[in-house]
């Protein structure tokens, strides 16, 4: 049942690419978007248009990726104008070169909540991979340059559930730049802990849970339950939050067979419903 009422939200959907080594995650957001829009009664905004992966070096991905990422930016910039807090679903990771932004810059005093089974803060010249979702973090805060904005302070980031972390970005996290919570017992309280009663902008990367609950591109053992992540999304619903990001859901599994968001969504309902009321 969906949650009626009068809502202060606005569910954007990005359908174009960014940096997509497949095409399952463009495919994702709209299946996403439909079943975040049942549960709470939202109409999509869908920005972008879905293209054939290129998987490739991050320049070329970035350039390609642009001109869809600068009309996401819009979407969220016009949805923050109108007082209303965004619900995304976005796609694969690297579109948050888009949202992060536009976030920081509206809310400065907020902390953005990033669950990810990776760190998401390489560099250009130390990534392993050249992987455009693998450096949004530090592309978002202006350690390289995006041409999307770099207004993210990353004293601001705390890392939830990563696992699967690239030397300089453990170096970071070494050096308190950006904080790790780590999975394990009591997720909800050390969250809590960490954000100090101060607003919070989330982003759900879906291989942050374990492997097989729902299809994403890159699974790494050891994640969060959907009882974790609900357990989670109750201790952040009792802040402020200022908006909600999902990425790298993917429509299928890699043999075709369909995926099922449902329980997913389920598992997110506390913040959903305080962001849509």
């Amino acid at each position: 049942m969906g949650l009626i009422m009068e809502s202060q939200a606005a569910l954007i959907v990005f359908a174009g690419r960014a940096g997509d080594r497949n095409n399952r995650a463009m495919a994702g957001s709209r299946v996403l978007g439909r079943a975040l829009g049942a549960a709470t009664g939202l109409v999509e905004h869908v920005v972008g248009s879905p293209e054939p992966a290129l998987a490739t070096a991050w320049p070329a991905e970035l350039e390609a990726a642009r001109a869809g990422l600068t009309e996401l930016q819009g979407a969220i910039e016009a949805a923050l104008r109108q007082a209303r807090r965004p619900i995304g679903a976005i796609g694969r990771c690297a579109a948050a070169l888009a949202t992060l932004p536009v976030i920081a810059r509206a809310r400065p005093d907020a902390m953005v909540v990033w669950f990810d089974a990776h760190g998401d803060s390489n560099l250009p010249e130390n990534s392993p991979t050249g992987y455009l979702g693998g450096m949004v973090l530090t592309g978002a805060a202006g350690c390289w340059r995006t041409g999307l904005g770099d207004e993210l302070d990353l004293s601001n980031v705390v890392l939830v559930g990563s696992r699967d972390l690239d030397d300089y970005e453990r170096q970071l996290i070494e050096e308190g730049v950006i904080r790790l919570i780590a999975p394990g017992p009591d997720l909800g309280a050390r969250l809590q802990k960490a954000l100090q009663g101060r607003p919070a902008y989330i982003h759900i990367d879906c291989d942050v849970l374990e492997p097989g609950i729902v299809p994403f591109e890159l699974p790494v053992s050891g994640g969060l339950t959907l009882a974790d992540l609900s357990e989670a999304c109750a201790a952040l619903s009792e802040g402020e939050v200022v908006g909600l990001e999902i990425a790298e859901y993917e429509a299928s599994w890699a043999d075709g067979a369909p995926g099922d968001p449902n329980q997913l969504v389920a598992a997110l309902a506390p913040l959903l419903t305080v962001l849509t009321t």
